[in-house]
């Protein structure tokens, strides 16, 4: 290759399945003109998550999946040199792409004990056969976020919770799991985007931590990373002033984090792929086109994620970057190309991927995962209310047809209310409806993973649970992030509270079978809540 074909390898722009015929005509022209070196996926512009201000509502295609498989085949056929192609599947293609096996959230498997790491291990395994079947050799994940700010509006649920020790084993376990079946992995956001309370697609974060503070906490899973040849590690859009002068640059830009810690301090040799170049922390800095992806490439990134000026950018770092370091990056990525098999053909899709596989070890997850947090007898309690008439069960954001409520009913029959939207009319009516009841089970279906608006709960169905709680003797389900707790009112005054993590059928059914058999609750929550 030329200098120049080999500076286009390290641009993986954006391709949005669900896309036009003119823009996926646009990126084959990219590929063919251009040399590019791979490509991330995402389901539409619309879900990209810097649209998120927009509002603007993705369009739902069930032929996703198949559709995905057949553009890999087009790309890969316009390119001279095999695409590393690439997606954000943290819990799983369903992160992307509707139809698809969907695993649980990080912050769910971080509620497993310690010697059940294996079943995050066959997490990554099962991701990484789910991404060989389209096609995609490179994952873009996991996070080795520790997530110590319970106001993280980005982080939150995706990271395995706030124990430096449980983050980096529980990383290491879903990558070994994806290695294990040829696909590569990526650590981020380094230098660790869990303690602030900026979401970086929008704003610029910024870290106040000190060096020592952050070898202490924060680096912990990226050293550990570090010291089992991690494929991959991105950099995050967010500020480190103690490690950058005292300058807020983006830690993506700045040769201080990149060059002189990750690389030099930390020993740090293998890729390094810049966080998306289209986030608005980043993207708005610079009036020149491919002035942005030069001084992430000159800051120490081999692969910018998400670049939109790919000719520009390449020109860019042709005028300005000195062969060595061109050649430096150019072997970084050709290993993990090398390492993903692609360039010996395996480019396209293998296998198919298995919904009875996905069910079972999530089943498994949940038998394991699920965590008491406050019980007074609440067997005892709602058995004893269901002998005397006065049980009655509430399902918060969902109707009652649920697999929770269908469970129970075999040994726990009883009355069933539902409130799927807060309105007054709605709350008046049930609160008229459990007047005759002084024992509820509720399950709250939150609406939302991300802490945004209280996760999305109306202030009036907050109000109505906090009285309920005060009046009523109260076992809560809480089938959603556990930061939620956070916002309920009142929650001292239930009988007893339950954590779940998951609305999958199969954590519904396992809790409704915690509580008729009173068994054991195995998990702990993996972060401090107030």
């Amino acid at each position: 290759m030329t200098l120049e074909q080999k500076i286009g390898q390290f641009f993986f722009p954006a391709v949005f399945i669900n896309d036009t015929e003119e823009n996926i005509l646009e990126t084959e022209r990219l590929i063919r003109d251009y040399n590019i070196g791979g490509l991330t996926f995402f389901h539409s512009r619309a879900s990209a998550a810097t649209n998120y201000e927009t509002k603007k509502k993705a369009t739902v295609n069930d032929n996703s999946f198949e559709r995905l498989k057949e553009l890999i085949i087009r790309f890969q056929k316009s390119a001279t040199t095999p695409l590393l192609m690439s997606i954000d599947a943290e819990w799983g293609l369903a992160m992307r792409i509707e139809k698809t096996p969907q695993y649980p959230y990080a912050i769910t498997l971080g509620a497993l004990p310690e010697n059940e790491k294996n079943l995050v291990y066959e997490i990554g395994k099962q991701i990484g056969l789910d991404l060989k079947s389209a096609g995609i050799h490179y994952n873009l994940a996991p996070l080795a976020d520790i997530n110590n700010n319970p106001n993280n509006p980005v982080i939150g649920y995706r990271s395995f919770g706030q124990n430096k020790e449980k983050v980096a084993l529980f990383a290491m376990e879903y990558l070994r799991g994806m290695n294990d079946v040829g696909v590569l992995g990526c650590l981020k956001h380094f230098p660790g985007h869990g303690n602030t309370s900026v979401d970086s697609h929008l704003g610029l974060p910024v870290l106040e931590e000190t060096l020592e503070q952050l070898l202490e906490n924060e680096l912990i899973p990226f050293i550990k990373g570090i010291e089992n040849n991690v494929d991959s590690i991105m950099i995050g859009h967010l500020a480190v002033p103690a490690l950058n002068e005292g300058k807020n640059t983006s830690a993506t830009l700045s040769k201080y984090v990149i060059e002189n810690l990750l690389r030099k301090q930390l020993g740090y040799d293998g890729l390094v792929i810049s966080d998306a170049l289209n986030m608005h922390s980043v993207s708005k800095l610079y009036d020149t086109k491919g002035q942005l992806e030069w001084e992430a490439f000159n800051a120490g990134n081999d692969v910018l994620c998400f670049a939109e000026n790919v000719a520009e950018g390449i020109q860019e770092i042709l005028k300005n970057a000195t062969p060595e370091r061109i050649e430096e990056s150019f072997k970084r990525l050709w290993k993990c190309k090398q390492k993903a098999g692609i360039l010996n053909g395996n480019i396209g899709s293998q296998g198919s991927f298995d919904f009875e596989t996905t069910s079972i070890l999530n089943l498994k997850i949940a038998n394991n995962c699920i965590t008491k947090i406050k019980d007074n007898h609440n067997s005892l309690e709602v058995f004893e209310a269901k002998n005397n008439d006065t049980l009655a069960k509430v399902s918060i954001y969902k109707n009652p047809d649920n697999s929770f409520f269908k469970t129970l009913s075999c040994k726990l029959q009883s009355p069933e209310f539902a409130l799927e939207t807060g309105d007054e009319d709605s709350i008046n009516k049930l609160i008229k409806n459990l007047a005759d009841f002084d024992t509820i089970i509720i399950s709250l279906f939150v609406p939302k993973a991300k802490a945004l608006n209280h996760f999305d709960m109306e202030d009036s169905v907050l109000a109505f649970l906090g009285n309920l709680f005060m009046v009523k003797k109260c076992v809560l389900y809480v089938f959603g992030n556990p930061y939620v707790l956070q916002v309920i009112p009142n929650l001292k005054s239930t009988l007893g509270i339950i954590q779940v993590y998951q609305d999958f059928a199969e954590f519904q059914e396992n809790a409704a079978f915690q509580l008729i058999e009173n068994s054991e609750c195995k998990g702990t929550l993996p972060v401090i809540i107030d």
